[in-house]
């Protein structure tokens, strides 16, 4: 039986250099962001997750200093957006992480809505819905996902998820010792992590405030009453296309 697998991420080892982000995107094949600087004179040129940006390094530019965290979808214990899902297009894998299958997706966007980090979004051109999948295929060859991998400061840390929040406490402990009192874990699984969606398959040591990571304080849990309306709609959708197949077919035929 398979570990469950995760993310840890430190952000005060991050250096900004977005490797993780390059990585992300020469292995999954996904397009690049472009090279102009955003309104607001921000350096971070990506801006935000996307259909077509999986990992992406927050830039928290203030004047007294800049911070950065690598910021990917969470793989949530509850996860809202594969509730949501009327197709069954996102899975549990056998590592415990959430999988979007693109070929059974039908591009409604619940799993957008439903999900409380904004990670999920739908591609411009088919509309379809897309997001990390923690590198599935690679750990399906026992390899490590390709954004650790590139990380040169290992402020990116994959592995068993029980191993990595003992590793991350510990560092969180040691921080503390060298007077960095400041620091802490979102999403790890303890109290918190209770109002984090039942704990985070990607989670981080802050030093900050969630929100000034573009972080909610709190993300609640899907409710199940509102997959029945999301499941009833696309059946009903898919039903209203038949019909029309069926009509068309029909009427070809008496002509």
């Amino acid at each position: 039986m398979p570990e469950t697998v995760g993310f840890f991420t430190d952000t005060t080892v991050c250096i900004g250099c977005k490797a993780c982000e390059v990585a992300c995107k020469q292995w999954n094949d996904l397009p690049a962001d472009g090279s102009e600087f955003r309104k607001g004179g921000s350096y971070d040129h990506t801006g935000e997750l996307g259909a077509g940006t999986w990992r992406h390094v927050r830039f928290v530019e203030t004047p007294d200093a800049w911070r950065f965290m690598s910021d990917v979808c969470k793989h949530c214990t509850h996860a809202g957006c594969l509730d949501a899902c009327p197709t069954g297009a996102l899975i549990r894998t056998e590592f415990q992480t959430v999988v979007l299958q693109p070929d059974v997706c039908n591009g409604c966007g619940y799993c957008v809505a439903a999900c409380p980090f904004g990670v999920l979004d739908r591609d411009p051109d088919d509309g379809r819905a897309a997001k990390c999948t923690l590198c599935y295929d690679r750990l399906q060859d026992g390899l490590e996902p390709a954004c650790a991998k590139a990380c040169p400061t290992d402020s990116i840390q994959f592995g068993p998820l029980e191993d990595l929040v003992g590793l991350a406490e510990r560092r969180v402990a040691a921080l503390h010792e060298r007077g960095h009192t400041d620091a802490y874990l979102y999403g790890a699984g303890d109290a918190e992590g209770d109002e984090l969606a039942g704990g985070l398959g990607a989670f981080f040591l802050l030093t900050e405030a969630p929100e000034r990571y573009g972080l909610p304080a709190h993300a609640d849990s899907p409710i199940q009453e509102n997959v029945v309306p999301a499941t009833l709609a696309a059946v009903g959708a898919g039903l209203a296309a038949a019909a029309g197949v069926a009509l068309t077919f029909v009427l070809g035929r008496r002509r």
